[in-house]
């Protein structure tokens, strides 16, 4: 599949094959997300998205094809893997790269309703405050590309909102780069200004995401509608 034009990439996937055992996971997945973009990856489940954030962390080891991360690459992990019996602040400064500037105050600026509940336990929180300890704590290395992995699982819709409008701001105010991993696609594709479907492994559209908002095959399989006309 061709690449996207603009400026330099953050994450540059090439021909990536990913293999537990025999099985193929992903086959031949090319894939790039650019300084300053938010970029998203939305598929079932089974398709091989969270075996791509595990081979962008180092977890897995691809079978072939390569994977270059330039810059720093912070990852917020499906179901947010809280320390439960950590206070919030505990579980936020465990995210600072190699014990440099472990103050949270940025943290707290970003996400005010984390402040009041700074001393509590992590494992406490409602699934939003820990979703926001999350990213919180990822942030805390200063990446220039965080990779989110089901932002939206079990939160409820206001939640997600709040959610999303942190992601843009820090996008926009600090040109963080952003790999959005969605199983809810419509979210992504509002989000985020180009996507990537994965389907079985394989890439099966890319694209910006309001073209991919206006294919049929992408409304039926994913946005649960019909295509507008002429949109």
């Amino acid at each position: 599949m061709s690449r996207p034009a603009g400026g330099a990439p953050v994450i540059d996937v090439d021909d990536l094959t990913v293999r537990y055992g025999a099985a193929v996971a992903l086959d031949a997945v090319t894939l790039t997300v650019r300084v300053g973009e938010m970029v998203a990856l939305i598929g079932p489940n089974g398709a091989g998205k969270s075996t791509l954030v595990n081979t962008l962390s180092g977890i897995l080891r691809p079978a072939s094809g390569t994977v270059t991360v330039t810059g720093r690459l912070a990852h917020v992990p499906e179901g947010r893997q809280m320390f439960g019996s950590l206070t919030v602040d505990d579980n936020l400064r465990l995210g600072a790269w190699r014990g440099r500037d472990r103050s949270t105050a940025r943290i707290y600026a970003i996400f005010p309703e984390l402040a009041r509940v700074r001393k509590h336990r992590a494992g406490l929180l409602s699934g939003g405050q820990q979703q926001m300890v999350a990213l919180g704590r990822a942030l805390m290395s200063r990446p220039q590309v965080l990779v989110i992995d089901e932002m939206s699982l079990g939160l409820a819709p206001l939640v997600v909102s709040d959610l999303a409008v942190h992601l843009r701001t820090l996008n926009a105010q600090d040109g963080l780069a952003v790999l959005l991993i969605e199983q809810n696609a419509r979210l992504a594709l509002e989000l985020c200004s180009r996507a990537y479907v994965l389907e079985a492994g394989k890439l099966a559209a890319q694209g910006p995401s309001a073209e991919l908002a206006s294919s049929p095959a992408v409304v039926a399989a994913y946005l649960g509608g019909a295509a507008e006309e002429g949109r």
